[in-house]
């Protein structure tokens, strides 16, 4: 596991990277697990699925090495985000676990575009349950990689903000960002 802390507009952002095991037809990768709008690493570990966690002590020291490969590659997403290319965070591999909705509805929150706000109700519709708009709406909350998995741009259906793990005014200042003209 390794790990980084970066200095945005919007705060502190750590962004928590590990190998993910092989699965079934997949070898085992680099990913993002955890990303938010804290310095608190240990923070953004709890939000990871237990399967996923580091498991030990050797792992959990890893942390402190140099960060390269995907987690340079997070970071510099992040960085490209706050210059304006906010497609980049959704370039970098991330890995999230739990049941089979909430999974597939991380995976559809990566395709909503920046600039594009949906409601709960409309996401929920694209991950192919649209009565399951109250688990659409906990996937949003047990999202733990923040702006790779874009839940701030889903919204309530009169159009409010609804919430955000990381506070409304992030929320806000992410979607101006993402309106603004590049």
């Amino acid at each position: 596991m390794n790990a980084t802390t970066l200095t945005t507009p919007d705060g502190p952002f750590s962004i928590v990277v590990s190998t993910v095991p092989e699965t079934a037809g997949s070898p085992a990768k680099d990913a993002v697990l955890a990303a938010g709008w804290t310095a608190d690493v240990d923070a953004l570990l709890a939000l990871v699925h237990p399967t996923l966690r580091p498991t030990t002590e050797a792992e959990m020291l890893d942390r402190l090495s140099t960060p390269d490969g995907v987690l340079a590659e997070a970071a510099d997403a992040v960085r490209a985000y706050y210059d304006g290319d906010h497609g980049a965070p959704g370039r970098v591999p991330v890995r999230q676990a739990s049941g089979p909705f909430r999974t597939h509805a991380w995976d559809v929150l990566r395709d909503v575009k920046a600039g594009e706000r949906i409601t709960y109700s409309e996401y929920a519709v694209r991950a192919g349950r649209p009565a399951a708009v109250r688990a659409a709406a906990g996937a949003c909350a047990m999202n733990a990689a923040a702006l790779f998995v874009p839940c701030h741009r889903i919204l309530r259906m009169d159009g409010s903000l609804g919430g955000f793990r990381y506070g409304l005014p992030i929320k806000e200042s992410l979607l101006a960002r993402e309106t603004l003209p590049r």
